[in-house]
């Protein structure tokens, strides 16, 4: 029987910021039009957080049945380490996913009514990750996937749905968060490419090999870094965001030295906190401006 703890663990909640971060950078975007609404943000914060954690009980539940679980240097997995059933692993996927479209509808309901199908596409989106027959997630895509779910429409919905329109703010903030929140799933399975190969678990890491992975992490991370530059088009607050630099250094450390296995968890951390730094930095940029 999983602990409370372990439930969290399982929860993942090194991946959290990849959550948190586009909201709040489609919330500062939405500003800088002068039309935040908080209890909006708010909202929409719920449906990013609970598919997020939707998502990662359902990758838990799925690769767990398969046995791709079973042998890993990552952290904790509940069904691969037999802490805790299938059932009730996706009885905690289902519950994780069905609040956040709850909370959906209910700001769908209060801004556009076309985003319950947005809605209905990001959720099949965090089932078919790993779950189905053919999950794309084994088929190399999954960071294009977390690239479009958890950075353009993340970012450019929390905005639109505020202002009930969308700029070149949003979409320059929405491909930042969509570069940081790819770079952790490619530090993620960077970490994870020995026991990945052995499963059968064809990731985007697996087909690229070591080398070009570290190489797309760097990219991924610069593209983001590079972008507060750009942002200073819209106001020169928008340096602030240059402050990332600190913790994305500290993530790339290792990719960079060739570190492996459980010596690259820590860059998952490393990654989010840039995400939230980015994130916090430049929306506070773009109300000031």
């Amino acid at each position: 029987m999983a602990s409370f703890a372990q439930w969290i663990e399982g929860a993942r909640p090194r991946t959290l910021p990849n959550a948190v971060a586009p909201v709040l950078a489609g919330t500062g975007a939405a500003a800088w039009m002068g039309s935040a609404v908080w209890w909006k943000a708010l909202l929409a914060l719920a449906v990013s957080l609970a598919l997020i954690i939707g998502v990662n009980y359902a990758n838990d539940y799925s690769d767990g049945i398969r046995g791709t679980d079973d042998v890993r240097s990552g952290p904790l997995r509940l069904v691969g380490s037999k802490l805790a059933s299938p059932r009730a692993v996706l009885t905690a996927a289902v519950v994780s996913l069905v609040v956040g479209a709850v909370a959906g509808l209910a700001l769908a309901a209060v801004s556009a009514p076309w985003l319950i199908a947005v809605g209905a596409v990001c959720i099949a989106g965090a089932w078919l990750y790993t779950g189905g027959k053919k999950p794309y997630g084994y088929l190399g895509l999954g960071e294009v996937a977390v690239f479009i779910f958890f950075g353009l429409v993340a970012v450019l919905g929390t905005q639109y749905t505020q202002a009930l329109r969308i700029d070149w703010v949003g979409l320059v903030a929405a491909v930042a968060m969509g570069s940081l929140s790819s770079a952790v799933l490619v530090a993620n399975n960077l970490r994870d490419i020995p026991t990945d190969t052995e499963s059968g678990k064809i990731t985007l890491a697996v087909r690229l090999g070591d080398a070009r992975t570290r190489r797309l992490y760097q990219l991924l991370v610069g593209v983001a870094l590079v972008l507060p530059l750009v942002l200073m088009a819209a106001t020169p607050w928008c340096a602030v965001g240059l402050l990332a630099v600190a913790p994305a250094v500290r993530a790339l450390r290792p990719v960079r030295n060739g570190s492996t296995g459980a010596q690259l968890i820590p860059v998952l951390r490393d990654t989010g906190l840039t995400m939230l730094v980015w994130a916090v930095t430049v929306s506070a940029a773009l109300f000031l401006g």
